[in-house]
């Protein structure tokens, strides 16, 4: 990954990039005016450009750039605090005060309802294992302005890690999260919002094997969480209770422990 500045930039921008590049330990090169198309005739990497509103990661072949963007988690917010239900929580049973642990954060948008329902009293980490995403991510939950704040508070709160998420549970100990979540890429695919089509270019592509349940299992007090296709094989597999929705396109499985 090689970092520039968006096409109208400023010395601050410019000095912005730098210090983005030097964190990565990447290369800053000047935009120049030149088309993103255009660097990647002479760069085969992926270009992270600084703007003044936020950080796009292009790629080579010249699809949609990923961007961090609170995407679902927005409206999803809104609706938790008018006091409606949430499928998500209903699966996790999320309550104040509790610990989550992401082990798929991606664009965290579900981590982010995680930390509303968890408030300032709980705990919500997020692993990522592609180190675009993760920085994306890390930076798009530090900086991103809602108009609610109960959902910019909620972001701020959001720890994360770029990490392999098979490392990060074989190092936690035993019960030290309430509830441990999976949200693998699907077996069969769903046509994507605008806000995440950008991401499959960039994430890592991990299945979800029995050891590795075995290990969310060890690691979390009250239960396990999976989020799969509704066709997915997994929840059967691996000895899932599913929250079944009949018009969803995806569905939550539990495994329950306490």
């Amino acid at each position: 990954m090689i970092v520039t500045t968006a096409g109208r930039t400023n010395d601050q921008m410019i000095e912005k990039a730098k210090q983005i590049a030097l964190e990565l330990q990447t290369s800053y090169i000047p935009r120049r005016k030149r088309s993103i198309t255009t660097i990647h005739q002479f760069v085969t990497q992926p270009v992270l450009v600084v703007g003044k509103e936020r950080l796009e990661l292009h790629f080579p072949n010249g699809r949609e750039p990923l961007f961090f963007h609170p995407n679902s988690a927005s409206f999803r917010a809104k609706r938790i605090l008018k006091g409606e239900s949430e499928p998500f929580l209903q699966a996790t049973k999320l309550q104040k005060g509790m610990t989550f642990l992401d082990c798929t954060l991606g664009l965290a948008t579900d981590s982010i309802i995680a930390s509303l329902a968890v408030g300032s009293e709980g705990k919500v980490v997020g692993i990522e294992g592609s180190v675009y995403i993760a920085y994306l991510t890390k930076q798009g939950l530090r900086h991103w302005d809602s108009d609610v704040v109960e959902l910019n508070e909620a972001m701020r709160r959001i720890c994360v890690h770029h990490d392999d998420f098979r490392s990060f549970l074989a190092q936690c100990d035993d019960k030290s999260y309430d509830v441990v979540y999976l949200d693998p890429m699907f077996e069969v695919s769903i046509e994507e919002s605008d806000g995440i089509k950008g991401l499959k270019q960039a994430a890592l592509y991990t299945n979800v094997t029995k050891e590795d349940i075995e290990q969310a299992k060890r690691v979390a007090r009250q239960r396990v969480v999976l989020k799969d296709h509704w066709q997915s094989s997994r929840f059967h597999q691996f000895g899932f209770s599913v929250y079944r929705r009949k018009t969803a396109k995806f569905h939550f499985g539990t495994i329950e422990l306490s």
